[in-house]
């Protein structure tokens, strides 16, 4: 039996434009804390944390109604390390963070609700992923600031029904809300990436010996780490962690 803390290890990078809280959200994710001041990310920063995928964590019908076959009941619970590549959004990082995309298994397209021009821009976002990751990468499209859509004074400009829309549209898995600051939702988008890409590797859609396919198997990387950096020479842009 493996002593490694996980089975697989896949690489997911957040992207959207500068301000949605993408290192909220994985600072929120990775030391589950929320940070008011967070200095713009320059480049690329970094976290992973170790999560549980597949059964008995995954709802039974989740498999079968996405079309997926839905793993054996008696299958042992299996754990997957998230390495996390939070990006930078502004224009003057594009040609360093787009590197980052190469070898992602899955993508969290961020943008803020309460400022409807990061929505607008989230086509051009999914097209330059899409031009460098590879095909078979898991999206979905996180709406994140949804506490300010709550408040007295309602800041939102984006509605849940043309964001659900969109991602229909773009053929983008799912359309979830998150809050950086109060911790809604946030498990639940890094989870529903994980728990696809699972279902993809349970159907052989990854060769694990690839790097270029965004998932690996026990043997590499750093055992039971969970951290946020901001030194992106921590790991190689081309692989998967």
């Amino acid at each position: 039996m493996s002593s490694s803390p996980w089975d697989y290890i896949a690489k997911l990078v957040c992207i959207g434009d500068s301000g949605c809280g993408k290192s909220s959200l994985t600072i929120r994710l990775c030391e589950g804390r929320f940070s008011p001041h967070h200095d713009v990310t320059i480049g690329v920063e970094f976290g992973s944390r170790i999560v549980p995928v597949g059964p008995p964590h995954t709802q039974p019908s989740a498999s079968a109604s996405e079309g997926l076959p839905e793993p054996p009941r008696d299958t042992p619970q299996k754990h997957m390390k998230l390495s996390l590549w939070d990006t930078a959004g502004q224009e003057t990082y594009k040609s360093v963070t787009r590197s980052y995309f190469r070898g992602a298994s899955g993508a969290l397209l961020v943008f803020d609700l309460s400022r409807r021009q990061t929505f607008q821009h989230v086509t051009d976002w999914l097209n330059d992923l899409r031009q460098i990751a590879e095909p078979d990468i898991v999206v979905i499209l996180v709406g994140n600031k949804a506490d300010l859509a709550r408040q007295e004074k309602n800041e939102r400009e984006v509605t849940r029904e043309e964001a659900e829309e969109w991602a229909k549209r773009n053929g983008v898995m799912e359309y979830v809300e998150t809050s950086a600051k109060s911790g809604e939702n946030v498990e639940k988008a890094f989870m529903r990436v994980a728990e696809r890409i699972y279902q993809n590797i349970q159907a052989g859609k990854y060769d694990l010996n690839d790097r270029r396919s965004g998932v690996k198997g026990p043997g590499a990387g750093n055992k039971g780490q969970v951290k946020v950096s901001n030194d992106p020479n921590q790991s190689n842009a081309g692989g998967c962690c």
